[in-house]
Order: structure tokens, then sequence, then C-alpha cells
């Protein structure tokens, strides 16, 4: 049995690896003055800020998106930040003041290893917090430092007008938000004073408005936020049917001469815009479906039978609307409920608005990234021994979150308390196996990318033990004890199933387990989630990304908006890194790069291996191209690395834009059978949202691929959508994901 939190002595110590005592790590890179400059499209001036200090091997996007999102203060006054060394500083020493508060560190020597170490990695695009924690921590006493959150709600007017304000605070401060509105009875089902209720689709509406006039931390970007609903709810086809039928009524604006922009006339007059829609299935519901059986809906008053469908006709429903606009989702509630670590608290209901944070209703998560080209050596190895270190001090600083953020609501604040869930995930996968000669539908690109991710999550849970030896398992974990050891137990034997990974990855990995379950044996775990896999929208370009969490990069050929005009065509910086993995040499890489910039695809290139092409595959054929990623690779790679995240993973599973409802119908199919959680797909040219340009007049930020992109809301260049989010190249906004 552990000994009591007020028995327990701060020893946990800090071993250097980046820094040394005594020297400042922000000199550890070279610095200079630039001006942070976002223009739109007409060359009209979105944001400038003048002498913007910045690490000069930063990228000028990576500089202009922070200081546009993340510098505090009003610009042209005393306390505006004006450094990249302040923004970071400012974060780490509020860290560093908290834990000395806590008293978690053996000795000063250790917490300020912690705070230097912590420093270096933020520094050097290692690893990233979530975009709440750069607005809001040593800002504000208690900061809202989530990205994303649970809420629940009751089957009465008072808790659903509760919802609708939290929601409101969350968006406010930039965090996203989920809710399960299954409790809510049908349409159909009567009301205590006579009458029947209005349904959850009803509510949604008005949700659906204060969404969409509360802005996303208080700027111009889409709020993000998730509704779900049971498919044994008596209001699952409504549901189902509600967002398709929206958009039909859109491109009825827009063929009347409507602005059909995203934030246009056409879209701005239409419902359910503001949020993703997902639909819960379980297993019984899944065989239903194989088996050709009914399925019958129940009502929420008294159990009764609502209805009754045939289980085949309600999953196409779901694929006809999802073909036609990209909802809903499907969530596999089964699957979710058998990984859950607290099984005893209650069941998983919900999700955050990209689908990576599942956990108990009532609940925020805050989150963090690490960036995994930065872990690649030279020879393409990966510093198995740095990412443990990173892993290591990034939960640590996410656990010290927990404790001193801001919370809504007193029982979003208590449950976070009790419970603790962290998101540790990652960035630029993609890029990874792209520069190591590795197509990412293939089993070695699978092997690596589930080795990668089984020695973070390893790494995490020891890390989370370690911290339960200081200062006690999560309130939560005495209850949930079983069934936390069963769930990582799960994650551990996982790992001995991994095939056709590095082994020195491989073995790492199996020793991060071996820890975590040793220890958390010995002292519980500090934390019941420690894992995600989020969709890094804008801390992807903080850190210098070129693929976000899990995804495929994109295109191979993008252009970019030049400051005073023009427009330039950028090739994948990764490319000549590929190649040299594969064995080319100098002068046959130039001639293979000269021809993607003339071309636009890889395909043709004369110096290039038939067996090499599909190493250079990205989510979107390219537009003289004629390959890209099967959606089935896309479910693959969720597949490879889901045993080895406590949550979810964001990611949108891209299918062409010829493909049928039964494709969508069979992708769900194939998901439920991996054991994947939660699957969200798109349609290229689903959605009828105008493109500022066409594709001939090349439109900056926008890569050779969708014709449907939406303009960025902040400069009006062109989106690309990456995973459940739409991000502008040109100047760092982030719609659609927390």
């Amino acid at each position: 049995m552990s000994a009591k939190p007020a028995e327990r002595r701060a020893n946990l110590r800090i071993t250097r690896r980046f820094s040394a005592a005594g020297v400042d790590p922000f000199s550890t890179v070279e610095w200079e003055w630039r001006t942070a400059l976002i223009s739109d499209v007409h060359g009209g001036v979105v944001f400038e800020q003048h002498d913007v200090e910045a690490p000069k091997n930063w990228s000028q996007l990576a500089t202009n998106v922070v200081a546009s999102k993340y510098f505090h203060g009003r610009i042209g006054t005393p306390e505006r930040e004006n450094s990249v060394r302040q923004l970071i500083g400012r974060v780490v020493a509020t860290l560093r003041g908290w834990a000395a508060d806590a008293r978690l560190f053996a000795t000063t020597d250790d917490l300020s290893a912690f705070a230097d170490e912590l420093t270096y990695a933020l520094l050097h695009q290692m690893v990233a917090f979530n975009s709440p924690v750069w607005f809001n921590v040593g800002i504000h006493d208690k900061p809202q430092a989530s990205a994303c959150f649970i809420n629940s709600v009751e089957d009465s007017l008072q808790s659903i007008l509760e919802l609708a304000k939290t929601e409101a605070l969350l968006f406010k401060y930039g965090s996203g938000t989920g809710t399960n509105l299954s409790p809510l009875r049908g349409s159909n089902e009567p009301l205590s004073g006579g009458g029947t209720a209005s349904g959850p689709v009803s509510f949604m509406r008005g949700f659906d408005a204060f969404a969409g006039v509360v802005k996303s931390g208080g700027k111009t970007r889409r709020a993000a936020k998730m509704v779900l609903l049971d498919v044994d709810h008596p209001d699952i086809l409504p549901f189902i049917r509600c967002k398709a039928e929206e958009e039909k009524k859109a491109w009825a604006l827009i063929d009347a001469g409507y602005d059909g922009s995203i934030d246009g006339e056409a879209y701005g007059s239409v419902f359910f815009q503001n949020s993703n829609n997902s639909v819960r299935v379980t297993d019984a519901f899944m065989r239903a479906v194989e088996q050709g059986k009914t399925w019958t809906t129940h009502r929420r008053t008294d159990g009764a039978v609502a209805g009754t469908h045939d289980a085949r006709d309600l999953l196409f429903a779901m694929a006809s609307a999802a073909h036609l606009c990209g909802d809903p989702g499907v969530q596999f509630d089964t699957t979710i409920n058998t990984w859950h670590t607290c099984k005893s608290t209650g069941r998983i209901n919900a999700s955050n608005p990209c689908s990576e944070f599942i956990f108990l209703d009532d609940t925020a998560c805050n989150l963090a990234s690490l960036n995994l080209m930065r872990f690649r050596g030279h020879d393409g190895g990966i510093d198995t021994d740095s990412i443990r270190h990173v892993v290591d001090l990034t939960i640590t600083a996410q656990e010290l979150i927990v404790d001193n953020a801001g919370y809504p609501t007193p029982a979003i604040g208590a449950r976070s308390r009790d419970f603790r869930p962290l998101g540790l995930g990652y960035a630029n996968l993609g890029a990874l196996l792209m520069a190591n000669g590795l197509a990412y539908d293939s089993p070695q690109g699978r092997g690596l990318a589930a080795a990668v991710t089984a020695l973070i999550c390893g790494e995490a849970y020891a890390q989370s033990a370690r911290l339960a030896e200081q200062r006690g398992p999560f309130a939560g974990f005495a209850v949930n004890a079983t069934a936390m050891r069963e769930v990582v137990g799960m994650h551990r034997r996982a790992v001995d199933a991994i095939t056709d990974a590095p082994e020195s990855l491989v073995t790492a990995a199996r020793s991060a387990w071996i820890d975590a379950v040793r220890l958390g044996n010995l002292h519980g775990y500090r934390n019941a989630q420690a894992t995600v896999i989020a969709p890094t929208g804008t801390i992807g370009f903080m850190m210098d990304c070129d693929t976000t969490g899990v995804e495929p990069d994109i295109a191979l050929v993008k252009y970019k908006k030049l400051v005073g005009g023009g427009v330039a065509k950028l090739v994948n910086g990764t490319v000549p890194l590929a190649l040299a993995s594969l064995g080319y040499g100098a002068l046959a890489i130039g001639r293979i790069v000269a021809h993607i910039d003339a071309c636009a695809t890889i395909e043709g290139a004369a110096d290039l291996a038939h067996e090499h092409l599909p190493v250079f595959d990205c989510a979107f054929k390219p537009e003289h191209g004629t390959r890209s990623i099967k959606p089935a690779g896309h479910l693959r790679m969720m597949a490879a690395v889901q045993p080895f995240v406590s949550g979810a993973i964001s990611k949108t599973v891209n299918l062409p834009a010829d493909a049928t409802v039964d494709d969508v119908v069979d992708a769900y199919m194939t998901a439920w059978k991996l054991g994947l959680k939660a699957i969200a797909i798109y349609r290229d040219g689903a959605k009828r949202v105008q493109p500022l340009a066409t594709r001939a007049e090349k439109p900056s930020a926008v890569a050779t691929f969708e014709t449907d992109v939406p303009p960025c809301n902040e400069c009006g260049t062109a989106m690309v959508r990456s995973g459940s989010c739409f991000r502008c190249l040109n100047c760092g906004t982030v719609n659609g994901c927390s």
C-alpha cells in the first residue's frame, strides 16, 4: 500500500541532458530581430509587429505565428511581449514557481535543472504545450490551460442552459469542448408539464449559434466543439442527417448567388457549421450491421422501444451524410470503454472536438506534442534517450498545470484534479517516415510509428508512476486500480506484437513499459490518462513541423504568398532527406527536386526508381499526378499506433472525390475491426466552400489538391485541410480544432 501523500518527501531528481548549470539555456541559440508581418491576399496588413526577437533558426512563419497568436499585451504598449525568450520564459518561470510551491524536487539544483532543460526543449522546438498554455499561463492567477474539455448534460432546461454558458467560457479562452446529448429525451417524448420535448437536434441549433458568435480565444478563428449522440437514441436519424441537410441549403444559397466562403452569407445562414458531429456505436450495433439484423432505439424517459430500424440502413445513413459533407464521424463505444482506465467511476460517453481526448464527463486535458523530427539523427536513427527525457520533463510540467489551472465550472475542476488526465502526443510523423525513406502506407512505416508511439506512452506512464511516488496516485486510483493496471498491461503486451520496426526503438519501448508496469505496481499512477494524438494545429507551426499529428504530408508542392506580392512554389524540404536515405547521390537528388518543381509531382522523374514512388505518396493526389495514400493506408496507420495511446487519434481519413457511399461504409467497418476508437472521413470536394482563387491562379498557401478549401478568415488566403483542421500556411490560423 502506498504511503499517504502527507507522509511523502519530495525527492524527484532531474538529470541535465541538454543544459549546463549556470549557463542560460537561451544562450544556446543565435538570436535576431525581425518584423512579424502577415498580409492578406490583397497586400493589406493583417498583423505587423516590428523588432520581434526570435531564434535565427526559427522560420519566419513560426515567428509570425508566435508573435500574432501568443505574444501578450496590446501592440504599442509597454506590456506587449516582443521576444520568443519572453514567451517561453513567462511559461517556464510560472511552472518553476508552481514546482517550488509544491516542493516537488529533491533540491534547488533539480528545480533549476527542470526549468533549464524544459526551456531548452521548448526553445529548440522539441516540444510545445497546447495553445491555452501560451495564451494564459503567466498572465492569469488561475489560467485556463487545457485545450480539451468534455462536458455533461442532464435532461433539464437548467442543465442545457448551463452547458451553453460553460461552452461560451471555454471558447473565450481558446479551448474546445464536447458533449454527448443522449441524456436528452427525444423529440417525440412527453414533457412532465404537457406537450412534447424539443429533442437534442433542436437544442443543437442554439448551441451552434452561441459557438458562432463566441470566437475561440478571443480571436476570429471558429470555436471548436463536438456533439455526440448514441446510436440507440430516438432522434438518431435526424441527428445523422441534420448537417447534410443544412449543407444542401447552403448549396442552394450559393447557386442563388450568395457568398459561398466559409464565413459568407450562404454558410452563415445555415445551422451546425460550428461543430463536429459523431455517432456513438457499440459492438452490438456493428454486429447487427454485419448480420443484417434490426436495431431498436429507446426512449430516455422510460426506456421503452421508440423505433426499429435496419442496422445496415442506419450505418448507410451515416455514410451517406459523411459522403456529402464530412459529418457525422463514428466513435466505437465498446472499444473505447474496453480501454477505459476508470471503469469503476463511470462510462466514457464523449470526447473533445477532434476525438483525441476521450474520457469521463466533466474533465479537462492539457495537451503537449513532441516534434519527432527533432529526435532524428543524421543517420536516420531515433534518439530514444532524448525522447524519454523530454517526455519526463513534459509530463512533469503538464502535471503541475493540473492543480494550478483554472476551470470553468467547479465540477470540471474537481474531476480534472481527481483524475488528472494528460494528453502528450507528437507531430511530424509523416515527415520522419519520409525522411527515413519509408512509405507511410508500408509495414516498415507502421512499425516505426507503432514503436515510437509505444516509447512515448510507456515513458509517460512510467513518469506518472514516479510522480505518484512523490505526490500520491490520482484520487480516483484506488477504486479503479484493477482497471488501470489491466489497461496498462494491455498496452504493455501490445509492444510484443510490433513488427517491422528498428530493434533499438522496440527495445527502448519495451524498457519504458517495463518501468511503467513495475513502478505503477509499487506506487500507482498520478494520471488516469497520459497520451493522445492531437491535430497539432497552431503549435505545429510554432515547432516548424512539416506534418501534423499522425498525418502524412498533404502534398510535395505548396504555394506560399510573399510579402509585397507574388507567390513562391515550395518543394517539400523532406524530399532531399528521403532521397539521400534511399541512396541517391547529390546530382540525382537535384534533378528529381527540379522535376518536382517543374511538374508539381515526383511521378515521371527519370532518376527515381519505380519502387521508391510510395515513399513520396501524400494525403491528396497532386494536380498533375495519379498517386495518393489510399483510405486503407490511413486506417492501417491508425491501427498501428492506437494500442499505445491512452485516448484516441485525431485524424481524418481522406477519400478521393469519386469515392462512393459504400466506400465510406467499408471504411467504418474496417476501422471497427481494426480496433480504432474513432473515425472521421472527408471526401475531396464534398463541401462547396468556394476557394479564394482557382487552381490556375495558384492561391497562396494552398497545396495542389482540394478544390473546396475555405479562405482563412483572418488573412483571406485559401487554407489547407490537415486532419480534422483547416490550417492557413500564410498566417497560422487554425479552424475546426482546439
